[in-house]
């Protein structure tokens, strides 16, 4: 049966496409050694549209709109423009009324983008550019350590990693926070209240790395600036061994939260990643794995939740459990030496 794969390495080669949200130009070269702020590609973006009704305003048919109107596809205006002009002693004028590009223009119509802007792709991690993509940004690879979490509020920054969690069921609380953290990511495993998240915005900090966070304040971080990850779930939990193990080893490094959504069907995990000096170059880490004896593990529901163990065996057929339902099993050992059962939907390979 395959696997459920959540990455917790300890050294990799790490591979991830950086692209615009639309297309652009792309400043990376092949090759370049990039930082995590450094912009790789740009595009510019209207936020607006402006519909400019000739025909109706200048009281003339379409046809005989078009035949006067002064603009074309791809043209940009400025504020004031002369976009077509009626006739008569005082004849009517058609302006544009924002600085904006031309995207249609016929029908005795013009349609103008406006308000536009500067989408700025940065690189978000330390590394080498090893494919361009034309148009929507580049494929960057380095080597180090891999963290991903479950969840995740869409936000990216790089910075000093800080451990106040001390133990993998640490709290933070708001008395934890004082301004010699500005400007850290924070290993900081559980938070359960929305003032100390609001402290940690007001520092402000670059980063929260959470075991779990209260699901009552899914919303409010969803709303900060800064990025969150969390390794193990929704609600009261405390870091798996293997995570808190690599992280709590790297403080003081510098590292990058990529706190990207979770999507199950592209792969997009909240991740971080911590970029390592090495001789050569490691091996990518599995996308697919399937469960065999030997193989580390992560349980994903009680009793044994976010507990890291390794298969001893996978019995043939299907294993009756203490709820009395039948299902494809793995005999486990867990970290404290304890052997259970676990059916297989609730594992996955850590590693």
């Amino acid at each position: 049966m395959q696997a459920p794969v959540n990455h917790i390495v300890g050294l990799t080669s790490i591979v991830r496409e950086r692209l615009l949200p639309i297309e652009g130009t792309v400043l990376a070269r092949l090759n370049q050694k990039v930082s995590p702020n450094d912009v790789i590609a740009e595009a510019k973006w209207s936020r607006e549209h402006v519909l400019l009704d000739v025909a109706r305003t200048l009281h003339i048919s379409p046809d005989a709109a078009d035949r006067i109107i002064q603009c074309k596809l791809e043209d940009h205006l400025k504020a004031g423009a002369e976009i077509a002009v009626g006739r008569g002693l005082f004849p009517r004028r058609v302006t544009a009324p924002r600085d904006g590009t031309v995207v249609i223009a016929g029908g005795g119509q013009v349609l103008m983008e406006v308000g536009e802007t500067k989408i700025e792709l940065r690189a978000g991690i330390p590394g080498t550019i090893i494919q361009i993509i034309p148009n929507r940004g580049a494929v960057i690879q380095t080597a180090g350590t891999l963290v991903q979490g479950v969840w995740g509020n869409g936000r990216i920054d790089s910075g000093s990693l800080v451990n106040i969690a001390e133990k993998p069921n640490g709290m933070l609380t708001v008395n934890r926070l004082d301004v010699s953290l500005r400007g850290s990511i924070l290993l900081a495993c559980m938070i359960q209240d929305s003032e100390t998240l609001k402290a940690a915005a007001d520092l402000p900090v670059r980063g929260l790395i959470l075991s779990s966070l209260s699901p009552t304040l899914i919303q409010q971080a969803r709303e900060v600036r800064f990025p969150i990850m969390v390794t193990d779930g929704i609600g009261s939990a405390p870091m798996n061994s293997a995570a808190f193990k690599l992280l709590s080893t790297n403080a003081k490094r510098d590292i990058t939260l990529n706190a990207e959504i979770y999507d199950r069907y592209s792969g997009a995990r909240p991740e971080v990643i911590i970029q390592l000096p090495t001789s050569s170059e490691p091996t990518l880490p599995n996308e697919t794995e399937f469960f065999a004896p030997g193989l580390q593990v992560r349980m994903r529901r009680p009793p044994a939740f976010g507990m890291i163990g390794s298969i001893i065996s996978l019995p043939s057929g299907l294993t009756t459990l203490p709820s009395g339902l039948r299902a494809s099993s793995a005999e486990v050992k867990l970290e404290n030496g304890e052997i259970i059962i676990a059916p297989l939907v609730n594992l996955e390979v850590v590693g």
